[in-house]
């Protein structure tokens, strides 16, 4: 399968809250999108597996995105080993995506800022022959993304590049939402955690409304890149 974004998150939930609103954009703007998580997020303080599965693939639904697989790493212990390697290739290799979303450079949580790197080497190793791979008894094909980003979760990085996204704010924070368990819910009597607050909430509006006042535009979401960008023309930016 040929997809233009392969989106990777080390949690059930990061791809949402860090790139939820591009992705919407640019599925609405015909591009085909996969999700890819790591892990199950089975350290989580609320929920369970089940849940989080659940909760994730309705996520998706609400994004539509072709696609979403869990790899099933192991949650809190994410290591940039031969192993985690071989299965993030084996989903480059799948879906071929010119772009690659992955975690944040550096976070709070130690599993985000590892899954970056993770997936970053990955991205190269895919592109070398004399790896082999095999998925569903299939050799498969080298590959290579063109492009690597990073989105930014809960530290503040300074952005190399925003992507407007006012008109999908809306169905960023209803995809987030789909995470019942996770995020902010008066009713629930499970533990509190730093994202489970009404503040924390708010917080994917505000950022997002910051970035786009800074930028020019009513909402956005923030990236850095591995490499230099270069563009062909001024088209596209807004003035």
């Amino acid at each position: 399968m040929k997809t233009d974004i392969l989106a990777f998150g080390a949690h059930p939930d990061d791809v949402e809250l860090g790139c939820g609103g591009t992705i919407a954009k640019l599925i609405s703007e015909g591009k085909t999108c996969v999700i890819v998580d790591l892990t199950k997020g089975e350290l989580g303080t609320r929920g369970t597996n089940q849940t989080r599965k659940e909760e994730a693939t309705e996520a998706a639904k609400i994004l539509g995105v072709a696609a979403r697989e869990n790899l099933g790493l192991k949650d809190g212990f994410l290591v940039n080993s031969e192993e985690y390697q071989m299965e993030i290739v084996k989903m480059i290799r799948k879906y071929r995506p010119e772009i690659v979303l992955a975690n944040a450079i550096d976070d709070r949580h130690p599993d985000h800022a590892k899954a970056a790197k993770l997936v970053s080497d990955a991205c190269f190793l895919s592109g070398l022959r004399k790896i082999e791979t095999e998925l569903d008894r299939e050799t498969q094909e080298v590959w290579r993304p063109k492009q690597i980003f990073h989105y930014i979760q809960w530290k503040h990085i300074q952005p190399e590049f925003v992507i407007d996204i006012s008109e999908h704010l809306e169905k960023k924070l209803e995809a987030c939402m789909a995470f019942k368990t996770q995020f902010y819910d008066p009713t629930s009597k499970e533990p509190e955690t730093p994202i489970t607050s009404k503040d924390f909430y708010e917080s994917l509006t505000y950022r997002a409304q910051d970035l786009g006042r800074l930028s020019g535009v009513a909402y956005a979401e923030g990236f850095t890149s591995e490499k230099l960008i270069a563009m062909k023309n001024f088209d596209g930016i807004v003035w």
